[in-house]
Protein backbone atom coordinates (compact mmCIF):
# COMPACT_ATOMS: atom_id res chain seq x y z
CA UNK A 1 0.00 0.00 0.00
CA UNK A 2 1.76 3.16 -1.06
CA UNK A 3 1.43 5.98 1.37
CA UNK A 4 -1.46 8.12 -0.32
CA UNK A 5 -3.61 5.04 -0.08
CA UNK A 6 -2.54 4.50 3.22
CA UNK A 7 -3.11 8.28 4.39
CA UNK A 8 -7.08 7.87 2.93
CA UNK A 9 -7.58 4.94 5.02
CA UNK A 10 -6.70 6.98 8.04
CA UNK A 11 -8.30 9.78 7.17
CA UNK A 12 -11.63 7.97 6.54
CA UNK A 13 -11.08 6.24 9.89
CA UNK A 14 -13.78 7.51 12.61
CA UNK A 15 -11.40 6.93 15.34
CA UNK A 16 -8.49 9.33 13.59
CA UNK A 17 -11.31 12.29 13.59
CA UNK A 18 -12.73 11.71 17.16
CA UNK A 19 -11.94 13.38 20.53
CA UNK A 20 -9.62 11.47 22.48
CA UNK A 21 -12.25 10.08 25.56
CA UNK A 22 -14.32 9.19 22.34
CA UNK A 23 -11.98 7.44 20.83
CA UNK A 24 -10.89 5.46 24.05
CA UNK A 25 -14.49 4.45 24.84
CA UNK A 26 -14.53 2.82 21.09
CA UNK A 27 -11.28 1.32 21.63
CA UNK A 28 -12.57 -0.19 24.84
CA UNK A 29 -15.72 -1.21 23.50
CA UNK A 30 -14.08 -3.07 20.89
CA UNK A 31 -11.42 -4.53 23.36
CA UNK A 32 -14.74 -6.27 25.38
CA UNK A 33 -16.03 -7.39 22.21
CA UNK A 34 -12.67 -9.31 21.75
CA UNK A 35 -12.63 -10.32 25.25
CA UNK A 36 -16.01 -11.50 25.91
CA UNK A 37 -16.05 -14.61 22.94
CA UNK A 38 -16.54 -17.76 24.80
CA UNK A 39 -14.19 -20.34 23.90
CA UNK A 40 -14.95 -24.32 22.42
CA UNK A 41 -13.15 -25.83 25.61
CA UNK A 42 -11.84 -29.12 23.96
CA UNK A 43 -10.44 -31.96 25.64
CA UNK A 44 -6.76 -32.10 25.21
CA UNK A 45 -5.47 -35.85 24.05
CA UNK A 46 -3.01 -37.57 26.26
CA UNK A 47 1.02 -36.21 25.92
CA UNK A 48 4.11 -38.36 25.93
CA UNK A 49 4.58 -37.64 29.77
CA UNK A 50 0.69 -39.21 30.42
CA UNK A 51 1.89 -41.81 28.55
CA UNK A 52 5.07 -42.31 30.81
CA UNK A 53 2.68 -41.80 33.75
CA UNK A 54 0.36 -44.70 33.04
CA UNK A 55 3.59 -46.95 31.42
CA UNK A 56 5.40 -46.31 34.99
CA UNK A 57 2.13 -46.86 37.10
CA UNK A 58 1.92 -50.73 35.95
CA UNK A 59 2.84 -52.99 39.12
CA UNK A 60 6.66 -54.04 37.20
CA UNK A 61 6.70 -50.51 35.74
CA UNK A 62 8.38 -50.13 32.50
CA UNK A 63 12.09 -50.44 31.32
CA UNK A 64 13.41 -47.21 29.37
CA UNK A 65 13.47 -49.56 26.14
CA UNK A 66 9.45 -49.42 26.62
CA UNK A 67 9.43 -45.78 27.37
CA UNK A 68 11.47 -44.95 24.47
CA UNK A 69 9.27 -46.99 22.15
CA UNK A 70 6.59 -45.33 23.67
CA UNK A 71 7.21 -41.67 23.43
CA UNK A 72 9.89 -42.13 20.28
CA UNK A 73 12.32 -40.23 22.50
CA UNK A 74 15.99 -40.77 22.71
CA UNK A 75 17.21 -42.93 26.30
CA UNK A 76 18.62 -39.59 27.33
CA UNK A 77 15.12 -37.29 26.73
CA UNK A 78 13.32 -40.32 28.72
CA UNK A 79 15.66 -40.39 31.52
CA UNK A 80 15.68 -36.05 31.69
CA UNK A 81 11.33 -36.39 31.78
CA UNK A 82 11.62 -38.76 34.65
CA UNK A 83 14.39 -36.70 36.88
CA UNK A 84 12.53 -33.48 35.95
CA UNK A 85 9.13 -33.52 35.08
CA UNK A 86 7.91 -36.82 37.08
CA UNK A 87 10.22 -36.49 39.98
CA UNK A 88 11.12 -32.36 39.90
CA UNK A 89 8.01 -30.78 38.74
CA UNK A 90 4.77 -33.33 39.95
CA UNK A 91 6.24 -34.48 43.45
CA UNK A 92 6.08 -38.01 41.63
CA UNK A 93 7.82 -41.27 43.80
CA UNK A 94 9.87 -42.77 41.26
CA UNK A 95 11.56 -45.75 42.06
CA UNK A 96 14.47 -47.21 40.04
CA UNK A 97 15.14 -51.19 40.17
CA UNK A 98 17.20 -53.58 38.80
CA UNK A 99 16.11 -56.16 37.23
CA UNK A 100 18.77 -58.55 35.83
CA UNK A 101 20.50 -56.54 32.62
CA UNK A 102 16.95 -54.48 32.88
CA UNK A 103 16.70 -51.26 34.86
CA UNK A 104 12.83 -50.77 35.84
CA UNK A 105 11.40 -47.59 36.69
CA UNK A 106 7.80 -47.46 38.40
CA UNK A 107 5.81 -44.70 40.44
CA UNK A 108 4.90 -45.33 44.07
CA UNK A 109 1.90 -45.37 45.49
CA UNK A 110 2.88 -41.82 47.88
CA UNK A 111 4.22 -38.86 46.11
CA UNK A 112 7.57 -37.05 47.87
CA UNK A 113 7.07 -34.04 50.21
Amino acid sequence: MSKSKNFRARANDPLVNASPAARASKLSLVKLAKVSKPKAVSASKPGKIDKIIAMMLRPKGASINELIKATAWQAHSVRGAISGTLRKKQGLKVISEKSGDVRLYRIADKAVG
